[in-house]
């Protein structure tokens, strides 16, 4: 148990996964379900959709949405890309180097049209479904690899960072990342270890304060080691799912990822969007350091997301 500091009160809280507390790098089981509810024939996913998103860890699923709406989304896309002014530069973060713009934060409450798409019925329905509860956004974003000079996303379990340094309690989170140019092999695309969601990775090193502002732009701390990288790809592969524009690319928060650098012409550029169980709020960061910003990690009391349906163009 370690007592946590959360709205004022000292409270209780056991860390089930406990991590940057050693010095040996360490693979946990891990403790929770992937996921959360039974499977219906009203469920949104089919049964082999979800039985191999419990054994892999990630499901692609590559026409959710249709031509009109991914025109309307790209054109979006390019829209707050380039008007940036009325946006909080705090938002914005920018490639080591060239400057050139990496990711746009908060996302869903900058544009009116990514907001709608966020609580649509087909991804946040997948996503009640998958975590057996009302959900929020725990965070939201665009990320853009420009062409010949995107850098790299390192290897990384998402949930170590937002267990650690937000303060999440468990695996009760997912991933959506909505493909918005051509996602090819060769331009640095989202790569992922099937299976990996199974172990956690304890990481070794005390984190800094105010680790965000320079692991937004390379990640330094809840990096995992060589060695368990290696032995979770023998074990399960290094996968690459690619689709066309509007592929819907699922995955757990626990699922071992990262991507390549970007030295091809071609800029790749997707949507994120992260659903965390509203039972699965977070506490204080685990961690022990001051929490980060909202427009990483949403906190206080957060609204289960109304659930849209019809086209979002």
């Amino acid at each position: 148990m370690k007592e946590q500091l959360q709205a004022g009160f000292v409270t209780t809280q056991a860390d089930c996964y406990p991590s940057r507390v050693h010095a040996m790098p360490e693979m946990l089981a891990r403790q929770d379900p992937v996921v959360y509810s039974d499977w219906t024939t009203v469920s949104p996913l089919t049964r082999a959709q979800t039985e191999s998103y419990v054994r892999d860890g990630f499901l692609v699923l590559p026409h959710l949405l249709t031509p009109d709406e991914i025109v309307c989304l790209q054109r979006e896309m390019g829209g707050v890309r380039t008007e940036t002014e009325g946006i909080d530069p705090e938002l914005l973060i920018r490639e080591p180097g060239s400057g050139a713009l990496r990711s746009i934060f908060k996302v869903h409450e900058v544009s009116r049209i990514f907001a709608r798409l966020a609580s649509d019925r087909r991804l946040a329905g997948i996503a009640r479904f998958l975590l057996g509860d009302d959900v929020y956004i725990h965070q939201s974003r665009l990320n853009f690899k420009p062409a010949f000079r995107g850098k790299e996303f390192y290897w990384h379990s998402d949930f170590e960072t937002w267990h650690v340094e937000d303060g999440m309690p468990r695996m009760r989170a997912l991933s959506m990342s909505i493909v918005l140019t051509p996602n090819r092999s060769y331009n640095g695309p989202l790569m992922l270890i099937p299976g990996s969601h199974q172990k956690y990775i304890a990481c070794v090193g005390e984190t800094p304060d105010n680790h965000y502002v320079q692991s937004l732009k390379k990640q330094e701390y809840g990096v995992p080691d060589d060695d368990s990288l290696r032995a979770l790809a023998e074990a399960g592969g290094i996968e690459t799912p690619l689709g066309p524009v509007g592929t819907v690319i699922l995955f757990d928060c626990n699922t071992m990822h990262g991507s390549n650098s970007n030295i091809t012409p071609f800029p790749r550029s997707n949507f994120f969007v992260v659903y965390n169980a509203l039972s699965n709020r977070l506490v204080a960061p685990f961690g022990g350091k001051r929490p980060r910003p909202d427009f990483l990690a949403k906190r206080g009391s957060p609204y289960a997301l109304p659930i849209y349906e019809g086209d979002i163009a």
